[in-house]
């Protein structure tokens, strides 16, 4: 079975994650989901962003959490991925629009307006000085949309098994993905994690670990991050997993086309 392409960040091996361009880039590439990192403002926004600092893609020294909405709008999150695109003479002129910080709600917005069902791959990041509050303001973000049920286009991953715990009392049939990055972790998390849950490996612990992973899958659907290239896509296709996260979006949707093509 076809695994569901998501693009990680966007179409992030290209354009600067996390921004309108990254993920746009993505759909016209035929990514089938998009996957985003949150964190909330300090006037209580959910913006789109991986870092707790600025300093990476917003070429500042603050802190998401401590800047309000307005103070992250004046911020460039695009230049950071192509610091010498001025000097292109041959360049088209950017759309500063692409570049901005995104918030949810535009991502949101976004996919819902798209000519194509799309889906969305949502992690809270943790820890945070606001801690619950990530979820529940996430969760009445997805209500407004109506996509806090069963069947909805999107799902709510992270690390924090606590944090999808709340995810779970505020919407009860939203789907959840437990992100895992080490091994030893999943004999405890095996026993913890709900039994409709999705498991999250990363493409390291499939790599070294493929047989956790084999386990995993018996009684779950699983999602793997990040994977880039067509080794790894093999061991996921082995695997049966059913989605994979991708810095290249275009790159794994046409190494699936072209294994159709040849399967014909």
């Amino acid at each position: 079975m076809r695994p569901q392409v998501v693009a990680h960040r966007g179409a992030s091996a290209t354009e600067a994650e996390h921004t309108l361009g990254a993920y746009l880039a993505a759909l016209d590439e035929g990514a089938e989901g998009l996957e985003c990192d949150v964190r909330l403002t300090a006037d209580g926004h959910l913006v789109c962003v991986h870092d707790r600092s600025l300093r990476r893609t917003g070429s500042s020294a603050g802190l998401v959490s401590t800047s309000d909405l307005a103070d992250l709008a004046e911020l460039d999150f695009a230049t950071w991925k192509r610091p010498w695109a001025d000097l292109d003479d041959e360049a088209e002129e950017p759309d500063e629009d692409m570049g901005r910080v995104l918030t949810l709600r535009k991502l949101l917005e976004t996919v819902a307006d798209y000519d194509r069902r799309v889906e969305v791959a949502i992690e809270t990041k943790h820890p945070t000085r606001y801690g619950g509050l990530v979820e529940r303001r996430l969760v009445d973000l997805l209500r407004n949309f109506g996509w806090h049920r069963a069947g909805a286009p999107v799902r709510v991953m992270s690390f924090s098994f606590t944090a999808l715990q709340r995810v779970e009392r505020h919407a009860p049939e939203m789907q959840l993905v437990q992100l895992v990055e080490r091994a030893s972790y999943w004999p405890m998390l095996r026993r913890a994690v709900g039994r409709e849950w999705t498991m999250g490996p990363g493409i390291k612990l499939v790599r070294e670990h493929p047989e956790i992973v084999e386990r995993m899958a018996r009684h779950r659907d699983v999602h793997v991050w990040t994977v880039n290239n067509e080794e790894d896509l093999q061991r996921c296709l082995d695997l049966g997993v059913k989605a994979v996260i991708t810095d290249r979006p275009g790159h794994l949707v046409d190494l699936l086309d072209r294994r159709e093509r040849d399967d014909q």
